[in-house]
C-alpha cells in the first residue's frame, strides 16, 4: 500500500492555504494586511496558490505612515499591479492631519503605534471583518499567544485570555456586529522556513532583504538607515555600511545587520546560525518588555 509523504514546508503551505480558504468561507468581507515585507509578501503568495486559476478574492490593505523605505511602495504597487486586486490604504499623515492621533516627538519618536488608531478607522470604513496577517509565533513572545483566528472586541481590542479553542483543526470565526477578526496562516512558520519557501519558490522580494551599501546611524546598538526623519544626535556620524534588513517597518525603527549575503542562498546561510531574534534590531520592541503586547491589546498587527 502506497503512502504519500509531504515535506515540511508543503505541510506548512497547506495548512495555511486551510486556513486562508476557511477566512474566505467565513467571512464577508476579509483583507490581507499587507506591509511589503517578506510575512505579507508570502501570505499574498499562499492566497495565489489557495485560489488558483481564479484571482486572489482578498484586497489588500496597506497602513501607510508616510515613513515607509521608497523601496517598499514601490514593490507594493507593482504588485498591486501584477495581481490585479484592490489597494486599500489607511494614511497615518491624514489621521494626524484630522486630529485622531498626536505625531510623537524626540529623538526616538516614531509613527508605529498610531497606526492602530489608522488600522482601526479603516477596518471600520471599509466594514472589514477579518484582516488576514503575516505575523508568526517565533517572531515574538505577545505573537506565540496568538490564534489562528484572532478575535478582536467592538472597539478593535485583543485580549489574549478570551480567545477561541481551537481544537482539530476547527476555526470559529463567528462575531457580534462591531467585531472582527485577525487571522494569521503563517503562524507555525519559522524564519528559516519562510526563507526556504521563498528560496524555493523563487518569490519577488524588495531588494532592502538582500546586502547592499546604505548610509546609516549607529543607534540603539543598531545600524538606522539615513533619512529625511532621522535627526542626528550629538556625536553621532553616517557611514557607508554593505547591510541588509531582517525586517522592514518604517525606516525610521527598522535597524538593519552588517551582512554580505546578496542572494538568497546566502540570506538561507546567514539565517541558519542566526541566535538573535529578527526583530531584534525594531526599536520600537525596545521600549518596554511588553512593547509589542501592549500595541497588540489595543489593536496593532
Amino acid at each position: 500500500m502506497s503512502k504519500y509523504y509531504l515535506n515540511y514546508l508543503d505541510e506548512l503551505e497547506s495548512e495555511a492555504i486551510y486556513i486562508l480558504r476557511e477566512v474566505w468561507a467565513q467571512f464577508e468581507n476579509p483583507v490581507i494586511l499587507f506591509s511589503g515585507g517578506k510575512d505579507s509578501i508570502l501570505v499574498t503568495h499562499l492566497a495565489k496558490k489557495a485560489f488558483f486559476p481564479a484571482k486572489i478574492p482578498f484586497a489588500l490593505l496597506h497602513v501607510d505612515t508616510g515613513h515607509n523605505f521608497p523601496e517598499t511602495i514601490y514593490f507594493r504597487d507593482d504588485l498591486v499591479k501584477e495581481l490585479g486586486v484592490n489597494l486599500i490604504v489607511g494614511s497615518v499623515q491624514e489621521s494626524i492631519n484630522n486630529g485622531r492621533v498626536a505625531e510623537e516627538r524626540g529623538k526616538n519618536a516614531t509613527r508605529n503605534a498610531l497606526q492602530i488608531t489608522t488600522l482601526l478607522d479603516t477596518i471600520e470604513e471599509h466594514r472589514i471583518d477579518c484582516a488576514i496577517g503575516g505575523g508568526r509565533r517565533d517572531e515574538e513572545k505577545a505573537r506565540a499567544k496568538e490564534r489562528f483566528f484572532s478575535h478582536r472586541n467592538d472597539f478593535g481590542e485583543w485580549d489574549p485570555k478570551n480567545q477561541r479553542p481551537e481544537l482539530w483543526n476547527l476555526l470559529n470565526g463567528k462575531h457580534f456586529e462591531g467585531e472582527h477578526f485577525r487571522a494569521f496562516p503563517i503562524s507555525n512558520w519559522t524564519e528559516m522556513d519562510v526563507w526556504n519557501y521563498i528560496k524555493r519558490e523563487n518569490i519577488k522580494i524588495p531588494s532592502l532583504y538582500v546586502a547592499h551599501e546604505r548610509e546609516v546611524v549607529w543607534r540603539s546598538n543598531s545600524w538606522i538607515p539615513n533619512s529625511e526623519y532621522l535627526k542626528l544626535e550629538a556625536g553621532e556620524k553616517i557611514y557607508t555600511k554593505k547591510i541588509r534588513f531582517r525586517t522592514l517597518g518604517d525606516i525610521t525603527i527598522t535597524g538593519g545587520i552588517e551582512s554580505e549575503a546578496d542572494t538568497l542562498e546566502k540570506i538561507v546561510q546567514e539565517v541558519s546560525a542566526m541566535r538573535k531574534t529578527e526583530r531584534g534590531d525594531r526599536s520600537d520592541d525596545k521600549r518596554s518588555e511588553t512593547a509589542m503586547e501592549d500595541r497588540k491589546k489595543q489593536g496593532y498587527f
